[in-house]
């Protein structure tokens, strides 16, 4: 379990191809052994991917990833010398500063608009069409693994503002029109909806269907 709230980037020193899928070894960044031990076996979110580590040394850390993974997130398309988010998993006496996270992608996005000015900084995202069922304003979404608010949202895309901390600490600073970023919705959005519409509540042919009070009330989740 994650909470979004990344706490370093790491520098990908290689990605190398084998018969499983592919070994990612990273700079470890601000996760130094000192300040974040990291045990073989531990889990770390890389931009969004929850990964175990397999391979451990005071600089790098070491992880395999399958086949599937590389094709159903965008890390199939780092290269040595990209940069990634990376937070451990969370534990009890942590604050949870974000919203709770799987570390499992749902789909990739798109990108689409960048916004830089000296009021605010908004980037727009398009998401695959099935996932915007998910996306409502003031919700949660963690992109590339960090944990943000919906500040906005049309038929097929939303906006973030991003904060000069967020710009900062994560890769959200560099990424421009074009980039695919890795996609988690709120598992609590989640959860209802499918809920839902194993009641019948909410139709799954129509994915834009508004989660409102009334369908809320009638599905027995608010009086």
């Amino acid at each position: 379990m994650f909470t979004g709230i990344v706490q370093t980037q790491g520098l990908i020193r290689t990605l190398t191809p084998n018969e499983f899928g592919a070994r990612l070894t990273i700079d470890r960044g601000g996760l130094t052994p000192d300040t974040t031990p990291v045990a073989q076996g531990d889990s770390i979110c890389v931009s969004g991917v929850c990964l175990t580590a397999v391979d451990i040394t005071d600089q790098t850390l070491g992880f395999d990833v399958i086949a599937e993974t590389l094709a159903k997130t965008k890390l199939g398309d780092l290269a040595e010398g990209d940069t990634v988010n990376l937070e451990p998993a969370v534990t009890p006496s942590q604050p949870l500063g974000g919203h709770f996270m799987q570390g499992h992608v749902d789909g990739v996005g798109e990108i689409v608009k960048v916004l830089d000015s000296p009021e605010e900084w908004r980037t727009t995202v398009r998401p695959p069409a099935e996932l915007m069922r998910y996306i409502v304003p003031k919700g949660s979404v963690a992109i590339d693994g960090v944990s943000l608010t919906i500040a906005s949202v049309t038929p097929d895309t939303f906006d973030v503002a991003l904060i000069p901390e967020t710009l900062s600490r994560t890769t959200l600073g560099v990424q421009r029109e074009g980039t695919r970023v890795n996609l988690e919705a709120d598992i609590l959005s989640k959860t209802v909806i499918h809920a839902m519409e194993r009641m019948g509540a909410a139709p799954a042919a129509k994915p834009s269907t508004e989660v409102t009070m009334d369908t809320l009330r009638e599905a027995g989740f608010a009086k």
